[in-house]
């Protein structure tokens, strides 16, 4: 069975969400990296650059697949993980550890619309 935290926030796409005041450290989950094997790559946003809950702010590649990053919550990059571009297989090593990036958040309210760490496991369980 895959990892998960609880307090974090989780959306259907298998993204997590840790929110610390204002911000928003988004990544994969450890669902997401299991299923996509060897991570080589992983194409993120600039700093500066707003996201919108649903939509896309990049993409991580593996040996077997790439799989576009569907942001859970809107708001503006404040910051990307920049050991990422050197070493992407850190995903696979510790996915809550290593986070994508980090958000300014614009509205909190999207919030509600994510898992507990309980939801997404029941959900993980029926994938």
């Amino acid at each position: 069975m895959a990892k998960v935290i609880e307090g974090l926030y989780y959306s259907e796409s298998h993204e997590y969400v840790k929110v610390e005041g204002e911000f928003a450290y988004i990544g994969i989950t450890d669902f997401a990296q299991h299923a996509l094997g060897n991570i080589v790559y992983v194409d993120m946003p600039e700093v500066d650059d707003e996201i919108e809950a649903e939509g896309d702010f990049g993409a991580v590649e593996s040996v077997k697949a790439a799989s576009d990053l569907i942001s859970p919550v809107s708001g503006t990059v404040v910051e990307i993980n920049e050991a990422l571009e050197d070493t992407p297989e850190l995903i696979n090593q510790d996915a809550f550890a290593n986070w994508i990036i980090k958000v300014e958040l614009s509205d909190k309210g999207e919030l509600d619309n994510l898992m507990d760490a309980k939801a997404y496991e029941d959900f993980c369980n029926k994938q």
